[in-house]
């Protein structure tokens, strides 16, 4: 049996691009991913979600990150690397921002 302290990391994604019409779909978050975790060796979730707000609802997606212990991380190291992918969704889904929770603080990405 391996034992590692846990540590998670979540990234909050809306699926809507800015404020307009134009919505991604979860097929878009996954290969940005696969890209992702292919290029840096890596293994993430992705559950879709959705956001209800006042006047209007939005999907998005829930992006987690676990300290494996197969593979086992600092929790430095794992926040570097999902901040890493947090940037690049930003960017590729045309977002506003983008939050990322650890145990104790929420970060917000904002273009």
């Amino acid at each position: 049996m391996k034992v590692t302290n846990s540590f998670n990391i979540q990234i909050w994604v809306g699926l809507r691009e800015g404020y307009g019409e134009n919505i991604n779909t979860i097929e878009d978050v996954r290969n940005i991913c696969k890209n992702y975790v292919n290029e840096i060796k890596d293994c993430i979730t992705i559950t879709p979600t959705e956001y209800i707000y006042v006047d209007g609802t939005e999907p998005g997606v829930i992006i987690g990150y676990i300290n494996y212990p197969r593979f086992p991380r600092t929790s430095k190291e794992l926040k570097r690397r999902a901040f890493g992918l947090a940037k690049i969704l930003l960017k590729d889904l045309n977002q506003n921002r983008i939050s990322i929770t650890t145990k104790n603080k929420t970060y917000m990405l904002e273009k």
